[in-house]
């Protein structure tokens, strides 16, 4: 069967997003050319919630600007030709069996959802990555169904190696390939995995009630790319069913709830025109013609800037307990803005070369869900890696040399005299000090008298810091000996200014 336009189109999006979300991965390489947040940086939803939360522009969004010329001009193209979770739910509906729709979703559902979305951006709180499509696709994919992939993989070659014996020498080169090219860095089951899992498969699951169904009557990116479509001059003619035929109902996967083309909904798949027995379908200019008012009714309108506004209230409470470890990644220094410009897309998490970044739960309260945090204990940033700000989409992380990453300050270091060996137990621990990346050292150590635990005086090697050229890596609260809670912790800081340079290029002490 020959396949639509549309479709090879989509196909072809498809496989390119899957390429770029595999090449957002460490290869060996310190720089990553192509990732997979260019998809980001066409998104229409992600520069009007960028621009009503930050209010300035950023150049990195003047894809997404002419994204929106282009719908503007074509209609909502976006959504019929390039958006992968779109292409996902094609592939997939035809294997679902059908139910009647579900009511509740149909009418203002979708306004909202939108409006309060960018309502809340207004007001400095900015969410809708929380449910942008290709957010939610991407989540699902880096924090469970990448890593799984992963592991299968490679137990599936331990057991391959296991069966064959001797000559596995024979196979490794396939595997070295496959795990160069293919396979993630390393295995991590991230926090929310399985919230997120579960969150694109109910979208998935929405397809037994209706096709495109979460297209249709949920997605705030639909939604916005609908209603600029519907200042396109480009009209389907004739904008409603045949009194004779009626087979566009049967074709269309959005546009025919009832016998008129909504054309807010149209995603302009060609799948009428292409089917059509009789030849009658065209898209051609024309006046512009909507189907129902321009702007939702004053109602809807009043209530989702209210919504928003409200919404933007409680969800801005951090828990103060939280505050002292709410360590973002390197070159963010103002914590209001990092979380106006994150889009939650995890591309940082995943590129995170010590697996140092994993994502926020409630630690930054409700705005701060799915934001990258920084957690020592489980891994620290390195010292030469700038990888987390070269995929951001939205420069919420910084893409930053590498000379000035180094001084960028995520926190500072501070010795829990109960647990660091030295003050506890009397005894010497240099882990820490041996570890700091810092060339001058942010940690050191002295020669001390003590009274032991024995009663008698010894000579113990005590650690301390220089907390002015510390730049809170986490190394040192990675490395610690001591089990559980680390003798050496890094705490959040107000002032995230990066470290000086003295003349000789080196850091200040």
């Amino acid at each position: 069967m020959k396949l639509a336009p549309s479709r090879i189109c989509q196909l072809f999006f498809l496989a390119l997003f899957l390429l770029l979300f595999v090449q957002t991965e460490y290869r060996g390489r310190d720089e990553i050319n192509a990732a997979v947040n260019a998809f980001f940086r066409v998104d229409p939803l992600v520069l009007f919630s960028y621009l009503l939360a930050v209010k300035s522009w950023s150049w990195l969004l003047l894809p997404a600007l002419l994204m929106v010329v282009a719908t503007l001009l074509l209609g909502r193209f976006f959504c019929g030709w390039i958006c992968p979770l779109g292409t996902l739910l094609d592939l997939v509906t035809s294997k679902i069996r059908k139910s009647a729709p579900i009511k509740a979703l149909k009418g203002n559902t979708k306004y909202w959802l939108l409006l309060p979305l960018l309502s809340a951006s207004l007001f400095n709180l900015n969410l809708s990555g929380l449910l942008d499509p290709i957010a939610i696709l991407l989540r699902a994919l880096t924090f469970l169904f990448y890593p799984i992939l992963g592991m299968a993989a490679r137990g599936g070659w331990v057991s391959l190696y296991s069966a064959i014996g001797e000559r596995r020498d024979t196979v490794a080169p396939a595997y070295n390939l496959i795990r160069d090219n293919l396979l993630p860095f390393r295995d991590t089951i991230y926090p929310l995995a399985f919230f997120s899992a579960a969150v694109l498969i109910c979208i998935i699951a929405l397809e037994r009630f209706e096709t495109r169904n979460w297209c249709r009557n949920l997605c705030p990116l639909g939604t916005l790319l609908g209603w600029l479509g519907r200042f396109s001059p480009f009209n389907r003619l004739p904008t409603s069913l045949c009194g004779d035929c009626g087979k566009c109902r049967e074709l269309c996967p959005t546009g025919f709830d009832r016998d008129v083309l909504i054309k807010e909904e149209c995603i302009l798949c060609m799948e009428c025109q292409r089917g059509c027995p009789h030849g009658r379908i065209s898209f051609l200019p024309g006046l512009m013609k909507g189907n129902g008012p321009l702007l939702p009714e004053r109602r809807l309108l009043l209530g989702g800037m209210a919504g928003g506004m409200l919404l933007a209230l409680p969800a801005r409470f951090r828990p103060p307990e939280k505050q002292s470890r709410l360590l973002r990644p390197p070159g963010v220094q103002d914590e209001d803005d990092f979380l106006k410009k994150c889009v939650r897309c995890g591309e940082c998490m995943k590129v995170c070369l010590k697996n140092a970044l994993y994502p926020a739960a409630y630690q930054a309260g409700l705005e701060g869900i799915y934001t990258p945090l920084v957690i020592p204990r489980l891994g620290y940033c390195e010292y030469n890696c700038t990888l987390c700000g070269q995929v951001c989409p939205t420069g919420a992380i910084p893409s930053l040399p590498v000379e000035a990453k180094r001084r960028e300050v995520i926190g500072k270091a501070v010795f829990d005299k109960n647990h660091c060996l030295p003050f506890a137990r009397k005894i010497d621990c240099i882990v820490c000090e041996e570890h700091c990346p810092i060339p001058e050292k942010a940690i050191r150590s002295r020669d001390v008298q003590v009274s032991g635990l024995d009663g008698l005086v010894k000579t113990v090697k005590e650690p301390y810091l220089v907390e002015e050229i510390c730049n809170g890596c986490g190394i040192c609260e990675n490395v610690c000996p001591v089990e559980t809670k680390a003798g050496i912790e890094v705490f959040a800081v107000k002032n995230r200014t990066p470290i000086p340079v003295q003349s000789d290029g080196h850091e200040s002490n």
